[in-house]
C-alpha cells in the first residue's frame, strides 16, 4: 500500500497507475481507517485530501485513455459495497496538479517513491518542481 508522490503520477508506467487507483479506490472505501505504516499518514487528514488526490489519479489515467468509472469523481462514492460518506462535505475538489496535496509528499518523500520503483526495476527521469513539494 502506499500513494505515490502525486509528481509522479503523470510518469508511472500503466501498472504502477492503475495500482494507485485501485489503491485510492481501497482508502476511500472500507480500507478507511484501517492502519498500515505507508499510508497512515492519509488518516491524519479529512477525506477531501484523499478523494482530491484520487482526482488527479483519475485525469491522469483519462489523459492516458482510460475510462475509470465516473461515479469516483463523486466525493462521497466510496465503491459499489459500502454507502457513501454520510453527511460529508466537500470543497476545493479541483486542486491545481502543481500544489501539493498532502505535506508528507515532500523531497524526501519523492526520492524515497523513485527509489522504491527503482528496486522494482522502474527507471524514472522525472523533472523536479520546487514549488510544487511542501518543504
Amino acid at each position: 500500500m502506499r500513494l505515490w508522490h502525486q509528481d509522479l503520477l503523470p510518469f508511472l508506467p500503466r501498472a504502477q497507475l492503475l495500482g494507485q487507483h485501485r489503491e485510492c479506490c481501497a482508502l476511500r472505501g472500507k480500507g478507511w481507517g484501517k492502519k498500515h505504516s505507508t499510508v497512515d499518514y492519509v488518516f491524519a487528514y479529512n477525506v477531501e485530501k484523499l478523494v482530491s488526490f484520487h482526482h488527479l489519479v483519475l485525469r491522469e489515467m483519462e489523459h492516458r485513455g482510460y475510462k475509470p468509472n465516473q461515479q469516483w469523481y463523486g466525493p462521497e462514492y466510496r465503491g459499489k459495497n459500502i454507502g457513501p460518506w454520510a453527511g460529508l462535505v466537500l470543497e476545493k475538489l479541483d486542486i491545481p496538479a502543481s500544489t501539493p496535496i498532502y505535506p508528507e509528499h515532500d523531497r524526501a518523500y519523492l526520492e524515497e517513491c523513485l527509489l522504491n520503483l527503482r528496486q522494482k526495476g522502474i527507471e524514472l527521469k522525472v523533472p523536479f518542481n520546487e514549488d510544487s513539494c511542501s518543504p
